[in-house]
């Protein structure tokens, strides 16, 4: 036996590891006698000329082969396939990656067509900064005395007098010294430097701290969360309750069985900002507060969290989409909060959908997953009614609040002054609200002064030199602006085209030029603008968000950054400056859209304990989503929405997916999306799928390849833009016509790259 042993521990072991890098297959590597890999492990690996990151995905021996390229080995060489390889330089001291996870990267890798080494990368970045904490040392004396004491010696000798051991700086503080001085009774034996326990990510949570007093309504759905979480496996709600119904107090009851079971929850939100309140709410109902993740969190602190969350330590985690990637240990909850909201997708790298990947990673992880809004999207609203999600309603506000009452002012014929913005009845509706002591929002989702700038005298507009699109004002920092490529210039006095002197101006409406108007009508109002381009970051938004709840301000003017999830009492009027403005674009999901945006930011009002109101101003007033919001009718608005949708086989009951071919040569992009074009319809049908013809009639069961066309914004950062959209059945293998397709078509080739976005969320 023990020769045996010998001869097992002797043979050579192939890992398969997974680069965080664009490349969808594994490479192999040798395995170093001394070594004991397991998959997950992260690893230094040689790569060319450098040495990079990696993961564990398998471990195989030599007689079966590699299931990755080779890194030195010619193609075909097994028998020697040891000798060929490189080895495995070093395993990190971290946390291996689940097995749940790495389902996840190779799932949405498989879904969205990126590369899996792209897809990695999402959930091991943080892994990158997450080695051993810093070891924390305290003080104290040692009872040998120093050869020399000076003032600041004593002083410190005297503060760490009893025993006591202290951290550095509190220590140097207590003394009035430098810790330099504590440095040099170290030196002297005076002191003593311990090492002493790592502080803990976060506090820990106690689900019995400040359990809430539910309404029947309330309970009855915090009952069926908090049971299927105890049982564990799978189950998927909708918890669609209106806005105020106290939809976050009855998930809380479901993170609470959670932590009761000893297992971990997620908290998806789709922006920073709503994190501030939610974090004070969730600290009231568990007694401290849970770990944040986004990009307003520092680096390390990420690393820590992300090595807490592997370990088990830290057991519950709010954040942003990216949160969907930490490897978590034991998960059993997983909540999407605003689960309509499109931050949720991301459009850049890899393109997936953060609530549908939620789905899957509740599903892979057997977990439950709570899906919450007061205005669900349509595709997470027919998976309720076709049975895939349990549904649980919350029909009115808690505390028996009323919703507010929600009026439309008809631009037609009761609009602004001519270079005005705020009608008269809005105007004088700020006024009585100011004068009762209340708060009054208005909302316009347009950053910036002015969405255009042009002369007077030659017509020139201002447009961005590397997008197509125009410039807006920022009269604040007096700068012309792209929002989409980021481009900056000042704003000139005299025009670039004729020269005229004097003879800018400023065309419609922009946050900061409603501003400019409130000032000149409420001249003694504190008025707030907030908007997500201003300067400050996260810190002082959550500071004007409390500063807002506390009543410091009388008007807020903001775009869609206030519209979701904050709670102010004081806030009475809401005042809608352009409730049209979402309703011209060519977006199926428009109206959708422009209905949640609407419902949640008018839903800002009437939250404490005085009624709210609603006005909204609009050029449409017989639209069917002004009626909806007008009647408070939603159930005619989505079940004409979806309706709709059936018709046109659009999502949910229908498939889409963009390619987005981009190039610096406008001839070389578009000659690559028609050769993509031909491609697709010379693909022979299969069981899997079937194309229909170009320029034919499609039979339903078919594939339609529509376009190429030029993108609604054609030039962005400098590259042309052309897109092909793919309207598929359900049944249809998307993905499979995708990958046939791209393998069909030409190799991109002279900067031309091709963007795949399956189900798509915009059409710019």
């Amino acid at each position: 036996m023990s020769g045996a042993a010998d001869t097992d521990e002797k043979k050579a072991q192939i890992a398969e590891v997974l680069l965080p890098v664009a490349v969808d297959t594994t490479y192999s590597y040798l395995v170093p006698p001394a070594l004991r890999l397991a998959p997950g492990d992260s690893v230094k690996v040689p790569l060319g000329a450098r040495e990079a990151f990696g993961v564990v995905w398998a471990i195989e021996s030599p007689d079966r082969g590699p299931s990755g390229p080779q890194l030195g080995a010619p193609e075909g060489a097994r028998s020697d396939l040891a000798g060929n390889l490189k080895t495995i330089v070093a395993r990190y001291d971290r946390p291996p990656l689940p097995a749940n996870l790495r389902a996840l990267v190779d799932w949405v890798a498989r879904w969205t067509l990126a590369p899996r080494g792209m897809a990695l990368r999402m959930a091991t970045r943080a892994a990158e900064g997450a080695g051993p904490d810093t070891p924390r040392l305290g003080y104290r004396l040692t009872g040998r005395a120093p050869a020399r004491v000076t003032p600041a010696r004593a002083r410190v000798i005297a503060a760490a007098e009893g025993g006591l051991t202290f951290a550095k700086a509190a220590l140097a503080q207590a003394a009035g010294c430098s810790a330099s001085v504590i440095d040099a009774l170290v030196d002297e034996a005076t002191l003593e430097a311990i090492a002493l326990a790592a502080a803990p990510v976060v506090p820990p949570l106690d689900p019995h701290f400040d359990a809430p007093r539910l309404e029947p309504q309330q309970r009855a759905a915090a009952d069926e969360l908090t049971q299927a979480v105890a049982a564990g496996g799978y189950h998927p709600f909708l918890l669609e309750g209106v806005t105020g119904a106290g939809k976050t107090e009855v998930y809380f009851e479901a993170v609470a069985s959670a932590l009761r079971s000893g297992g971990q929850a997620l908290v998806l939100m789709p922006e920073i900002a709503l994190t501030a309140q939610f974090l004070e709410r969730f600290a009231t109902r568990f007694g401290a507060r849970p770990a944040e993740w986004h990009s307003g969190v520092a680096l390390r602190r990420r690393a820590r969290v992300w090595r807490g969350v592997a370990t088990g330590e830290v057991k519950v985690v709010v954040g942003a989409r990216s949160a969907l990637f930490l490897p978590f240990s034991k998960l059993r909850l997983i909540v999407v909060d605003e689960e309509h909201e499109g931050a949720y997708k991301q459009e850049d790298g890899v393109a997936y959908h953060a609530r549908d990947m939620a789905v899957v990673r509740a599903r892979i992880e057997d977990a439950t997953i709570v899906l919450a809004s007061a205005t669900p999207s349509i595709e997470t609203r027919v998976n309720a009614e076709q049975g895939r999600y349990a549904h649980l309603r919350l029909t009115a506000r808690a505390g028996a609040r009323p919703m507010p009452d929600i009026a439309a002012i008809d631009m037609r014929i009761e609009g602004a002054e001519r270079g005005r913005w705020i009608a008269p009845r809005l105007a004088a509706a700020i006024g009585a609200a100011m004068a009762r002591g209340e708060q009054a929002l208005l909302f316009l989702n347009r950053r910036g002064y002015a969405p255009l700038t042009l002369c007077r005298t030659c017509g020139h507009r201002f447009r961005c030199k590397n997008c197509d699109a125009w410039l807006v004002e920022h009269r604040f920092r007096n700068t012309l602006v792209c929002h989409h490529c980021g481009h900056v210039e000042r704003r000139p006095r005299i025009c670039p085209e004729c020269e005229s002197e004097d003879q800018l101006v400023a065309c419609g409406p922009g946050v900061e030029r409603l501003a400019e108007e409130t000032a000149n009508l409420f001249p003694n109002a504190r008025t707030l603008v907030l908007s997500s381009d201003l300067l400050g970051g996260p810190a002082r938004l959550r500071r004007e968000l409390e500063d807002i709840a506390n009543g410091v301000f009388d008007i807020v003017i903001g775009t869609q950054l206030v519209a979701k999830g904050h709670n102010f009492p004081l806030l009475t009027l809401v005042g809608v400056i352009d409730a049209d403005s979402g309703l011209g674009s060519g977006d199926p999901r428009a109206a959708e859209r422009t209905f949640q945006l609407l419902n949640q930011v008018t839903g800002r009002a009437g939250r404490g304990d005085t009624p709210g109101r609603a006005l909204l101003q609009t050029w449409q007033k017989e639209h069917p989503v002004i009626r909806a919001l007008l009647s408070g009718d939603a159930e005619q608005f989505y079940a004409q929405e979806t309706n709709l949708r059936r018709r046109a086989g659009l999502p949910p009951f229908g498939r889409l997916a963009a390619l987005i071919v981009a190039a610096k040569d406008a001839g070389a992009a578009e000659a690559h999306a028609r050769a993509l074009a031909r491609a697709a319809h010379c693909l022979p049908p299969t069981d899997r799928y079937r194309v229909a013809p170009a320029g034919g009639l499609p039979e339903p069961d078919e594939i339609i390849v529509l376009g190429p066309a030029e993108a609604p914004i054609a030039l962005v950062r400098g590259r042309h833009r052309f897109r092909l959209l793919v309207k598929a059945p359900r049944r249809a293998d998307l993905q499979g016509f995708l990958r046939a397709m791209i393998a069909a078509a030409p190799k991109e080739r002279g900067g031309v790259r091709v963007a795949v976005d399956v189900d798509p969320q915009s059409f710019w």
